[in-house]
């Protein structure tokens, strides 16, 4: 098990933080509509990844407090992103559903920020490239822990 205290192990950690917030800023700067807030695409997101969900439960995967996803999920409907359906099960609760207004929109976002990546890509030499590649499904782990 590495040392993530000291020595290279703990500089390794460092560096990795710190270059993961500087391109996920670089990232969140890439975006198709800017009237959106970065956690409501991140909820659009999830929707897109995961399919319907209660606001409950996409407070939970995006590690908010109920109240607060309550509101974003208003705001994404008052802008025809999502809308929400009875429960199947429980009419008591409401099931968010991304309109194809969002899908429509997070493609032309995704297809921008992997052609921004693209570009930063283009500067890295066949090793780094391959590197980076590796690294992919691990830094995807990392994200879903």
């Amino acid at each position: 098990m590495p040392d993530l205290n000291h020595g290279d192990d703990a500089a390794a950690v460092n560096s990795l933080r710190s270059a993961v917030m500087r391109l996920s800023r670089r990232l969140k700067h890439q975006r198709v509509d800017e009237s959106l807030s970065p956690t409501e695409m991140s909820v659009l997101g999830t929707l897109s990844n995961c399919g319907s969900a209660t606001p409950g439960e996409l407070a939970r995967k995006e590690h908010v407090q109920p109240p607060s996803m309550t509101r974003i999920v208003a705001l994404l409907e008052a802008k025809g992103l999502v809308r929400l359906e009875p429960h199947p099960e429980d009419r008591r609760q409401k099931v968010v559903t991304q309109t194809e207004q969002a899908v429509v929109m997070l493609e032309e976002s995704r297809r921008k920020r992997n052609a921004f990546l693209a570009t930063l890509v283009e500067g890295l030499d066949e090793e780094e490239w391959a590197t980076l590649r590796a690294a992919a499904p691990v830094l995807e782990k990392l994200a879903h822990v």
